[in-house]
C-alpha cells in the first residue's frame, strides 16, 4: 500500500513540475486560496500569541552561550539539506565548504554546539533547500500557501518539502524513516521545534513592528516572504526585515 502511495506521489510531483515550469514567467505569486489562507493565517498567528512568541521570550533570557550553541547545532544540521543542493545548483564550492564544515563542527565542535570551522577558514553560507533549487531550474513559485503552523509557502516550496521527507535530508531518513540505536524520531521533531523557536526568537522586535505598522498583516508577510524566497534564489546578500538567521553574535552586535 506504502508503494502505491509513494508512486503516485512521484506521479503528483511531476505533473505539478510540469504546471510549474509552464509559470514560470509569471511577474506574480497568485495567492489562489486567499480566503482558506488568511483563515489558515489566522490560525497560526493565534498560536503563536499563546505559543511561540511566550516561548520565544523566554528562550531570549537563556545566556548568550546556550543560545548560541543551540543555534550552531541547528545550523549544522541545516548541511545535511544544504549539501544536496548545493550539488544541485552546481556549487561544488560550496558543497565542499559546507560538507568540511560539517564534519568538523560534529566532531572537533562537539556535534555542531561550537563552530570551529569558522576559525579555520570555512565561512557560514546560506542555507539552501529543494524550493530553492527548484527555482535555480526555472520552475515557478506556483500558487501562494499558508500552512497550519509551518507558515507561508508557495506550491514549489510545497513540493521541496515532500522532497526532503522523500529522502532529501540524512538527519529526516536516520530519525524518522529508520530506527536507529542513537537517535529516534522525537529528534527530529524536537530540532524541528527547536529552529522554529531560534528563529522567532531573533525576530521578535521586528515581527511586532511590522504586525504595529501594517494595515493588511497577511499582505505584508506574503510579499515579504515571496521576496525573501526570490533573494534566496538569487544568492542576495541583502536580509529580509524580520527574517534574518544569522547567528546570535552577529544579531547582538548589530
Amino acid at each position: 500500500m506504502s508503494k502505491v502511495l509513494k508512486q503516485l506521489c512521484v506521479i503528483i510531483l511531476i505533473q505539478l513540475l510540469v504546471v510549474l515550469t509552464h509559470s514560470a514567467k509569471a511577474e506574480e505569486v497568485k495567492d489562489c486560496f486567499e480566503k482558506i489562507n488568511r483563515a489558515t493565517f489566522a490560525f497560526n498567528m493565534a498560536l503563536d500569541k499563546v505559543l511561540f512568541k511566550p516561548i520565544s521570550k523566554g528562550y531570549r533570557y537563556l545566556p548568550s552561550p546556550i543560545r548560541s550553541g543551540t543555534s550552531n547545532a541547528l545550523n549544522n544540521l541545516s548541511n545535511l539539506v544544504t549539501v544536496p543542493n548545493n550539488i544541485l545548483q552546481g556549487d561544488f564550492k560550496a558543497a565542499a565548504n559546507n560538507t568540511a564544515r560539517f564534519f568538523i563542527n560534529s566532531t572537533i565542535g562537539i556535534l555542531g554546539l561550537f563552530d570551529p570551522a569558522e576559525s579555520l577558514g570555512l565561512s557560514r553560507l546560506e542555507k539552501e533547500d529543494y524550493g530553492q533549487s527548484f527555482g535555480k531550474m526555472g520552475i515557478g513559485e506556483g500558487c501562494y500557501l499558508v500552512l497550519p503552523v509551518l507558515g507561508p509557502s508557495t506550491a514549489r516550496d510545497a513540493i521541496g518539502s515532500l522532497v526532503t521527507m522523500s529522502g532529501g535530508d540524512a538527519w529526516y531518513n536516520v530519525t524518522v524513516k529508520n530506527n536507529t540505536t542513537y537517535v529516534k524520531e522525537s529528534d527530529y521533531y524536537y530540532s524541528k521545534a527547536m529552529q522554529g523557536v531560534d528563529f522567532r526568537a531573533k525576530n521578535l522586535e521586528a515581527f511586532d513592528s511590522l504586525e504595529k505598522n501594517s494595515v493588511d498583516f497577511y499582505a505584508t508577510v506574503r510579499s515579504l516572504y515571496i521576496q525573501d524566497r526570490q533573494r534566496k534564489i538569487k544568492n542576495s546578500k541583502v536580509k529580509t526585515d524580520s527574517m534574518d538567521d544569522s547567528d546570535w553574535d552577529t544579531l547582538e552586535s548589530q
